[in-house]
This record gives structure tokens, C-alpha cells and sequence, in this order.
């Protein structure tokens, strides 16, 4: 943001973001950008902080809750105090470790400038032996000078010199045409050489913003009385789930149809939405509102659980006294993602889910896309230190779109904007992807490939021309009753060198980087643990893409599904340190929720419940069911 609307002796004045103070008051409307780092002292909201967090649903805020810079007032007026600013701030701070990790990251050697740099003084020192030879072999100082000249003739480095920029060119020129576009030469050649691609979640696997995606309706109600009583209740609201809901509902309605919407309509910030219709009481929101309001049954209690599990954010309806349903809300996965991460992986390239959302959600997507680990609920600057231990294993590209993935794509050996991210996003990144598809990472990388396989091409032809040109320029050949070259015929022979040069690079214009594999043909293979636990205590690998409660393996043996409850977890280190635990276990993969105070496990034959609750009395912590 560049300005900013403050408080100042009662009266509101714009002002430059820098002459901002700690301690000034200052307000945000709903769509606009919070300047400055603060605390909530006045009203409600949600704040949408995907930017920094990667958190795809808004976060409720109220008065003593906290906000960041650069992230976006959703829906209510906030009054706020200043708590950090200018270099202070959470946004400027990942400026600066992006310019930092921009100063430590090596450039890209290019292959025709070590081979040049050898290359031209070896050839002088043949042309002078080469005439040395047949002068001191009692020849005239002419034809030793002529075989002299042939031999830098036809060495000439052109072919080397052309062998490497032309394919880049035409190789810009054809991933252009894609909607790819290669910031500069470097990064379109080390694109070729990635051996893991790190993918942010939000925006970048999924759209960025939330759906309708279930609609679970209580005993005796149809589904569209569900709808019209959830589209009257919503449609007051600004916030950001309403919106999903209100937007679905208009589409199934005819066009030009209106929504009635609730009347006494009334925010519970934390909880959800109440207002009269038709005469009477109706309410949407969370599970606790319906218990509050004793509506909710033990079975919808548990449907809502399970689409958490998935995800997936359960948001109830009640109408007088009644409770009519679920409808789940979710940041839903782009059309092509999951199979663009089953092309990459068919490539022998491993995909990895980055994320700052939390360990839940990033499961179900992990589950749904198929990607071999997941790094779920880390900061920007946690993404950098990820980033950075991977780039140990080998190189590195790194996929995003937020601003907290900026560093992340800075740090990485390849950094993939996509072109609907965020400035500072596109700005840190190597390539940009115009279509902002996942399907474009994958013709990014098939381009660089091919282009690297032609640069190699167009050097071993150039030096197979020289090996064969320079001993018949020098006379070997004449010593050994062969024919003797013509210094003007070996100036055609090189030129023509440079013609075949160029003619292969353009090749490079009939190449399709579409796809080399068909649904249903290929199966993904396995892949336990790609990550060090012992480095990422919330990574969470997925060997399959699990439907049913129980998973056959080609070994003959079950992986089972089930639910810990467990109680003495009171912050994040105890979820850190039970998923530790657990996943400690031989044939036990496991994600911990903090918040449903919950683990969902994936064990193999042989893990019995009693070891699962061993497990978690060791970590300090008891299960009191397991299901």
C-alpha cells in the first residue's frame, strides 16, 4: 500500500505509508489494503492474509486481534494501532530477504564460453605448429603458410559461438508462444536440470478463492430449501464464504432471479450469521453456534467433522428450531493441476506441496492431487529455509504466485511465478507463466529440455566438424596420400558448419511440449518418505491416492484409516510433537489438528491401537478414542 488513512487529533487524513508511526491510529475499509503492521482496536472483519500466509479462507478479526501489512480488509470497518512499520514490518521484512537471497544465488555457467575459452587458444598454437612443421619439412614458407591459414580457416568458432545463443533464441521464441516466458537465458537452461518442483497451494495448485463444494441436507429438507434459506442469510454479508454461498446460488437460479434476503440481519463475529425469515428465526455458521443454540445432532456433528478432515470448512443453517444442513465451502483444485503433477512425476521429477495453510486442508489437497510430500503451516521465512535444504538434494524449481512465496522463489535454482500472483511474486521469479496453469510448469521444463538436447547437439557437430576439418586443413590427410584443402574451400566448409548450426536450432520451432502420457495408462509409483523427518516434522507423504476407508497394496497388506482423539495438546509445539510422534512409527503416516484436537492416521497391518496410544502417552499426551 502506498498511503494510508489515519487518525489524527479526531480527524482522518491521508497520509504516504511512510510517515506512518508506531502508535497511530489508523482505519480500513472493506477492499482496501492494511498499510502497516497493528492491532485491532475497533470492529470486526475478515482479513483475507493469503499473501503472506497462504491461508486461503479470510481470518476473522476483532478487537485485540493482529494484522499485517499488505493483506486485504475483506468485509467490515477496522479502527487500528500501529505496532510496526517502515523496515519493521512483516512485508518489508520479506523484501529484504528476497534481495538477499538474490545476492547469494550463482549464476549459470554457460557451456560455449568454457569451451570458447579453450577452444580459439589451442587452435592458434595447431596453426603455428602446423606451419612450423611443414617448413621445417623443407616445404616452401607459401604452402606452409597455407596449410597455416586452413587450419584457422576452417576452426573458426563460429558454429561453437552460434551453438548455444541461437537455441536459446528460438527456444524463447517458442516457449512465448506458449504463454512462458524465460526472464533470461540462464533460467531457461537450468529449468531442464530440475530434479524437484515445489508447489504453493493456494492460487498456484488451487483457484485462490472459495467454492461451494458439498451440500449435505438434514432429514425431510429438500436441497433447495436448503439454498434459500442459506442465500437469505448470506446475502447481507460481505464476507468471503457468503459470498461462495450467495454466488453459488445464483447460479442455479434462472437468470434475472433475485435473492430475498434476511431481514434483522446480525454478524456474530466468531460464530456466523443470524436474521428473520419469513417470521422467523434462522442462523448460519459454525458447529459451535448450532450447539449453542442446541440444534445440532450428534450425526451432522460428525458429517461437518468429516469435511473438515477433507479440508473443506462446514458452515450449518437452522431455521426455527430446525436444522436444515451443511454446506461446505473449500479453495477447490484447478482443473489441470493434478495432471500436471502426474506429467511431472511420469518426468522423474518429484512434487512437493508447500504451504503456509494449515496441516488439514493441505492433506486433502495432498490427497486429491497426488503429490509425493507436503509442507504444511510454514512462514515465508520458513519456506526460504525448505527451499534452501532441498537445493542440497539437487535443483530446485520452485512454483508460486503469493508474496509470501517471494523469498521461496528467489532462494530457489528456478523460481516459476504464476502470471496472476502478486507483483512482487512475478518480479522475484525466473519464468512467468501468462495462463497461470500448472500445465505450463510442465511444458516449461519439456522446452528447456529440449533446448539444452540442442545446444548439446550443435556441439558435437561443431567439434566433430573440427575434429575431421583440422587434421585435413593441417595436411594429415596430403601426408597420407589423401587430398590436400584449399584454404577458400575450407572458409566454405565452416560457413556451411555455421548454416547446419543454425538450421538444427531452428528445429526447435516444430517441437510440441504437450503431453507424453494418457490418463489411465500410467500409475504413479510410490514414494515413501522423500523428505527428512528429521528436518520437517510436518511433512506428510501420500503413497497413493486413497478413496475408501481401506487401501489395498500391491504387497497383499492394508493401510487402515483412523481417528485419535487426544486431549493435553495446548499450542502448536504439542501438534508439532505429536504428528512427530507418530509418524515416528514404523507404517504410520499421520497429520495432527491442533483445533479438533484430532489425528488422522494412515497405519499399516500389524499397528495396533494400543501402539498408537503408547505412541502419544510417551509424547505427554492421551488418547481418549480412537475410531
Amino acid at each position: 500500500p502506498k498511503t494510508a488513512n489515519v487518525l489524527r487529533d479526531g480527524v482522518e487524513t491521508t497520509v504516504p505509508v511512510e510517515e506512518v508511526s508506531v502508535g497511530d491510529l489508523f482505519v480500513v475499509r472493506p477492499g482496501e489494503s492494511i498499510p502497516v503492521d497493528g492491532e485491532v482496536v475497533e470492529g470486526t472483519s475478515a482479513v483475507d492474509e493469503s499473501a503472506l500466509t497462504g491461508e486461503s479462507i479470510p481470518v476473522d478479526k476483532e478487537p485485540g486481534s493482529r494484522v499485517s501489512g499488505a493483506t486485504i480488509n475483506a468485509s467490515g470497518f477496522l479502527k487500528c494501532r500501529a505496532t510496526r512499520v517502515g523496515q519493521d514490518t512483516t512485508i518489508s521484512q520479506i523484501i529484504q530477504m528476497v534481495e538477499d537471497a538474490a545476492a547469494t544465488k550463482a549464476p549459470i555457467a554457460k557451456i560455449a564460453d568454457k569451451v570458447s575459452g579453450v577452444f580459439v587458444p589451442v587452435v592458434i598454437v595447431i596453426a603455428v605448429i602446423t606451419g612450423g612443421v611443414w617448413l621445417a619439412a623443407g616445404n616452401a614458407f607459401g604452402f606452409a603458410l597455407a596449410r597455416a591459414i586452413s587450419v584457422l580457416v576452417i576452426s573458426c568458432p563460429c558454429a561453437l559461438g552460434l551453438a548455444t545463443p541461437v537455441a536459446i533464441m528460438v527456444g524463447n521464441g517458442l516457449s512465448a508462444r506458449h504463454g512462458i516466458l524465460f526472464k533470461t537465458a540462464a533460467s531457461l537452461e537450468a529449468a531442464g536440470r530440475v530434479r524437484t518442483v515445489v508447489l504453493d497451494k493456494t492460487g498456484t495448485i488451487t483457484e485462490g478463492k472459495p467454492h461451494v463444494t458439498d451440500i449435505i441436507c438434514a432429514d425431510g429438507v429438500s436441497e433447495d430449501q436448503l439454498l434459500q434459506a442459506a442465500g437469505a442469510l448470506e446475502g447481507p454479508s460481505e464476507h468471503p464464504l457468503a459470498r461462495a454461498i450467495v454466488n453459488h446460488m445464483t447460479d442455479r437460479l434462472p437468470e434475472g432471479t433475485c435473492i430475498a434476503n434476511a431481514s434483522e440481519f446480525k454478524a456474530l463475529p466468531g460464530a456466523g450469521v443470524e436474521g428473520v425469515i419469513a417470521g422467523h428465526k434462522a442462523w448460519g455458521g459454525n458447529a459451535a453456534l448450532m450447539k449453542e443454540k442446541k440444534l445440532l445432532s450428534r450425526a451432522m456433528e460428525q458429517r461437518g467433522a468429516e469435511l473438515a478432515r477433507e479440508g473443506k470448512t462446514p458452515l450449518y443453517f437452522a431455521y426455527e428450531n430446525q436444522l436444515l444442513g451443511i454446506i461446505a465451502v473449500a479453495d477447490v483444485v484447478k482443473e489441470d493441476s493434478a495432471a500436471a503433477i502426474r506429467e511431472l512425476q511420469h518426468m522423474g521429477i518429484e512434487v512437493i506441496m508447500l504451504t503456509g495453510d494449515n496441516g488439514r486442508t493441505a492433506a486433502a489437497i495432498a490427497r486429491e492431487t497426488g503429490v509425493d510430500g507436503v509442507v504444511s503451516d510454514v512462514l515465508p521465512q520458513e519456506k526460504e529455509a525448505v527451499i534452501r535444504s532441498l537445493s542440497e538434494r539437487g535443483s530446485v524449481a520452485m512454483v508460486g504466485d503469493g508474496i509470501n512465496d517471494a523469498p521461496a522463489l528467489t532462494r530457489a535454482d528456478v523460481g516459476i511465478a504464476i502470471g496472476a500472483g502478486a507483483d512482487v511474486a512475478i518480479d522475484a521469479a525466473d519464468v512467468v507463466l501468462m495462463k497461470s496453469s500448472l500445465m505450463d510448469v510442465v511444458r516449461s521444463i519439456r522446452i528447456s529440455r529440449q533446448v539444452i538436447r540442442n545446444i548439446h547437439q550443435n556441439l558435437f557437430w561443431a567439434f566433430i566438424y573440427n575434429i575431421i576439418g583440422i587434421p585435413l586443413a593441417a595436411g594429415l590427410w596430403y601426408v597420407l596420400g589423401g587430398p590436400l584443402l584449399n584454404p577458400m574451400f575450407g572458409a566454405a566448409a565452416m560457413s556451411l558448419s555455421s548454416f547446419c548450426v543454425v538450421s538444427n536450432a531452428l528445429r526447435l520451432n516444430l517441437f510440441k511440449p504437450e503431453s507424453t502420457i494418457t490418463d489411465g495408462v500410467w500409475k504413479r509409483k510410490a514414494e515413501k518418505n522423500p523428505l527428512p523427518e528429521s528436518e520437517y516434522t510436518n511433512v506428510n507423504n501420500f503413497a497413493g491416492e486413497p478413496e475408501n476407508d481401506i487401501i489395498e497394496e500391491t504387497t497383499g497388506g492394508t493401510i487402515m484409516k483412523k481417528t485419535l482423539t487426544i486431549e493435553g495438546m495446548m499450542c502448536k509445539h504439542c501438534q508439532a510433537h505429536a504428528e512427530k510422534a507418530l509418524n515416528a512409527m514404523e507404517g504410520v503416516t499421520a497429520t495432527v489438528d491442533l483445533e479438533a484436537a484430532s489425528a488422522y492416521c494412515e497405519v499399516e497391518e500389524g499397528v495396533t491401537d494400543e501402539m498408537l496410544k503408547a505412541a502419544i502417552a510417551e509424547a505427554g499426551y492421551e488418547v481418549t478414542a480412537i475410531q
